[in-house]
């Protein structure tokens, strides 16, 4: 039978082991993050640098694209166009790489808010895509690179 005075001891026990089976889980978050933030990097930069090649290989639909379809303020079609899929190609293989991690992060996110902006027909399924795409993107541009990129076997922050 257990008395009043074994009660805070059990109970201290079994907290002790909830707090253990955190610091544990914790531990293998910590541990499993690289792998996190490189998984991030390797998706975002599929998604942008796949885009980018089919703009490249096809360039004419591209500029009609850029002419008719994409309104961006203050360039000519012919200049965003060119710009466009230039960041959308060279982006993500920074990113990839953990190259200016942050920076090419941060550029990607403003790069991503003109899509967003210059297409006024987005449908809402591709409106969830940007959203997704950006608060990916800021994680990244919040949390850095990870172990796994470059920036950091340089020792650059």
């Amino acid at each position: 039978m257990e008395t009043a005075a074994s009660l805070p001891r059990q109970s201290s026990t079994f907290f002790a082991r909830i707090v253990g089976v955190g610091n544990g889980i914790a531990g293998l978050l910590d541990r499993l993050q690289p792998l996190f933030v490189l998984a991030l990097r390797l998706y975002v930069a599929k998604v942008f640098f796949t885009s980018g090649l089919l703009k490249a290989t096809r360039w004419d639909a591209t500029l009609a694209l850029f002419v008719n379809e994409y309104h961006v303020p203050v360039l000519s079609p012919h200049v965003a166009a060119v710009l466009g899929t230039t960041a959308e190609l060279a982006l993500p293989v920074l990113l990839l790489l953990g190259i200016g991690t942050r920076a090419a992060a941060l550029a990607l996110f403003v790069f991503n808010i003109v899509a967003v902006v210059s297409y006024p027909d987005l449908s809402d399924a591709g409106l969830k895509d940007h959203l997704l795409w950006g608060t990916m993107i800021l994680v990244i541009a919040f949390s850095g690179p990870g172990k796994l990129a470059v920036d950091r076997w340089l020792g650059l922050r």
